[in-house]
C-alpha cells in the first residue's frame, strides 16, 4: 500500500473549535498497517509529528511545522464472557458511536459518557468522564503502537496509570511515543445504572422515569450535555475548557466559608473536587465575549470561538480566567485542553 501525504494541509475542519491554521504535511491512517509502513518509512524520525483523532481537545495557537497523523482506523466487535462483555473499537470510531453500540446491545457501563465529542483512540489518553464515570472504570486494554521502534504493544489498565482526566500517554516523556489503535472496554450485561451525578434526578423524574435503562441514561446525559454545551459544528468549542480542581479538605473549607454555596464533589476523605463552572461564573465569566472569542452562555466551563477567533485569543482568554480565579478563590485552573 502506497501512503499518500498531503503537504501544506489546512486544519480547520480538523479542529472543533475551528480556529485558522495549517499542517506542514498531513497523512490519514486507517490501519495499523498504515503505522508500520509509516514507520518504515523513516517518517517518525525525520520531522515533529502530532496524533489527531476528532480534533474536539486541541486548541492550535500556531501553525504546525510537522505531519500531522490523523488517526481514523475503523470497526467495532464484542464477546461475552457470562455476564460480561469485551467491546473493543478501532481508534478512530467517534466515542458516541461506540456509546450507542453498546446502549443498543444492552452492555452497560458507558451510557452516562453519552455525547462526549472525539474519537475512541483519544478516549484513553484524557481518561474521559462524566455524570460520575471515567473511562478507567471500563477500560480493559488497548493496542499500542511505539513510534520508537515501531512495534505493538497491550497496554492494562495499570500500565496506562489513570488518573483525574490524565493517563500515562499525557506524561511529558511518553507524549508522541505511543498511538493508541484500538481499545477494548469491559462492560456489563446487568446493569446498574448511576444516576447521582449533576442534574440527571431531576432530568429523569421530569420525564417520569423512576427505574431508568441505560438507553435512558443515554438519552437523559444527552440532553443535559446539548442544553448546557454549544455544537461544534455552529460554535466551534471543544467542550469543558478546564479539569475542576482537586483541592484539600483545609482548602475547601477555607472556600466555603466565604462561599457557602461553593459546588463540589468528594474525592476521598483528604480531598475535595470544585467545580472549575461554578468558580469561573462566580468571577463575572459566564457568557462574557471578548473579541471573537468567550464562554458560553450556559456553561462558563466551556470557551468559544464565536466569531473566526484565533487560537492564541482562546488560548489569551483561558489565561486572564486562570488569573481571576486564582485571585478571588487561591486554586490555579489547570487546562483539559491540548495546546499546541
Amino acid at each position: 500500500m502506497a501512503l499518500t501525504i498531503e503537504n501544506d494541509f489546512q486544519l480547520q475542519d480538523y479542529n472543533t473549535f475551528g480556529v485558522a491554521a495549517s499542517a506542514s504535511a498531513y497523512i490519514g491512517i486507517d490501519s495499523e498497517s498504515a503505522l508500520h509502513e509509516l514507520y518504515d518509512s523513516g517518517a517518525f524520525s525525520q520531522r515533529p509529528f502530532l496524533i489527531l483523532g476528532g480534533g474536539s481537545n486541541i486548541l492550535f495557537t500556531q501553525d504546525f511545522d510537522g505531519l500531522i497523523v490523523h488517526m481514523h482506523i475503523p470497526g467495532i466487535s464484542h464477546a461475552v464472557q457470562g455476564d460480561q462483555v469485551v467491546v473493543t473499537a478501532g481508534a478512530g470510531v467517534v466515542w458516541n458511536d461506540l456509546v450507542w453500540y453498546c446502549v443498543r446491545h444492552g452492555f452497560a457501563g458507558i451510557e452516562n459518557l453519552a455525547l462526549i465529542p472525539g474519537s475512541v483512540g483519544a478516549a484513553p489518553i484524557q481518561n474521559i468522564g462524566a455524570y460520575g464515570t471515567e473511562l478507567m472504570d471500563v477500560f480493559h486494554e488497548c493496542r499500542v503502537f511505539n513510534t520508537q521502534n515501531g512495534e505493538v504493544s497491550t497496554f492494562d489498565k495499570a500500565a496506562c496509570a489513570f488518573s483525574y482526566r490524565d493517563s500515562i500517554f499525557k506524561q511529558p516523556a511518553q507524549r508522541g511515543k505511543h498511538i493508541i489503535t484500538e481499545v477494548s472496554l469491559k462492560l456489563s450485561l446487568v446493569a446498574r445504572v448511576n444516576t447521582s451525578y449533576g442534574a440527571i434526578q431531576s432530568e429523569l423524574a421530569a420525564r417520569g422515569i423512576a427505574k431508568p435503562t441505560i438507553q435512558d441514561m443515554a438519552e437523559v446525559v444527552s440532553a443535559i450535555r446539548v442544553s448546557k454545551l454549544p455544537d461544534p459544528s455552529t460554535i466551534g468549542n471543544s467542550g469543558s475548557f478546564f479539569k475542576n480542581p482537586i483541592v484539600s479538605v483545609q482548602d475547601f473549607e477555607r472556600i466555603k466559608e466565604r462561599y457557602p454555596d461553593l459546588v463540589s464533589f468528594p474525592v476521598d476523605s483528604e480531598k475535595i473536587k470544585i467545580a472549575a463552572g461554578w468558580m469561573i461564573e462566580r468571577c463575572g465569566w459566564k457568557g462574557k465575549q471578548v473579541g471573537g472569542t468567550g464562554t458560553w452562555k450556559n456553561q462558563a466551563l466551556v470557551l468559544v470561538n464565536y466569531k473566526n477567533a484565533s487560537g492564541s485569543e482562546v488560548y489569551k482568554l483561558s489565561e486572564k480566567i486562570i488569573e481571576d480565579v486564582k485571585q478571588r478563590f487561591g486554586v490555579t485552573l489547570e487546562r483539559e485542553v491540548n495546546i499546541i
